[in-house]
């Protein structure tokens, strides 16, 4: 899988997805990610300016949609496939885990990551296949965002992590919150390990746990089991 960031901070980015389990697999060639700066494609060779202020008035600088359109096609030139275009908005649909596992689907995806007051409408209707956002709340750029959807689809890409089972049973992929996980040592200040997860008998274990799971989702998010 290829994943695009178009942005006016590469570094900002670089500096997520070289690190932790994505930068490793980057690295090993499980997934190919790159990220692009818009100014480098601004038509403004002398102060590379990608922003002007907005017709009918009003505060801030939106972003123009002529060096966005550059990078989009030279990103099309670079990799010989037409992404799927995802801009990064609080105007966009929340993602949530489903969502993840279908965008994984994609071969090619392109994160657009506006700033400012966001970017031309026109880039948006030209290029743009749907909006995406991480929450109800606004950030000043769409970097953040647009690393948090690498996360959690470059996660699910195979060979990223060991097997599937790394994430089949977490969070929200059956519906479900995940159950409490232990570790050594069996007895820390005073506090011990469930006696079923010592036991070795496998079949009360995945029972204690569904059970543990219900139990997690009725206390902390019982929207989910609605």
């Amino acid at each position: 899988m290829r994943i695009d960031i178009a942005t006016l901070f590469p570094e900002m980015c670089e500096t997520v997805l070289d690190t932790s389990i994505v930068g490793r697999a980057r690295k090993a060639g499980k997934i190919q990610l790159f990220c692009h700066n818009i100014r480098d494609y601004s038509p403004d060779p002398k102060h590379h300016r990608v922003d002007d202020s907005p017709y009918g008035g009003g505060k801030g600088m939106v972003m123009q949609p002529e060096p966005i359109y550059r990078c989009y096609l030279d990103i099309i030139r670079q990799s010989q496939s037409l992404p799927h275009v995802i801009y990064m908005s609080p105007q966009g649909k929340t993602l949530t885990q489903q969502k993840a596992l279908s965008l994984r689907e994609y071969p090619h995806l392109l994160l657009l990551c506006g700033h400012y007051e966001g970017v031309d409408e026109r880039i948006l209707t030209r290029i743009v296949d749907e909006e995406l956002s991480i929450g109800d709340y606004v950030l000043t750029g769409g970097e953040l965002a647009a690393l948090v959807v690498v996360d959690a689809v470059a996660r699910l890409c195979d060979g990223v992590l060991p097997a599937s089972e790394c994430f089949e049973n977490e969070s929200h992929m059956n519906g479900l919150l995940e159950y409490p996980q232990y570790t050594r040592p069996e007895v820390w200040e005073g506090d011990a390990v469930p006696d079923v997860l010592l036991s070795g008998h496998h079949a009360r274990i995945e029972q204690w746990r569904r059970a543990q799971s219900l139990e997690r989702t009725a206390r902390k998010r019982p929207d989910l089991l609605k």
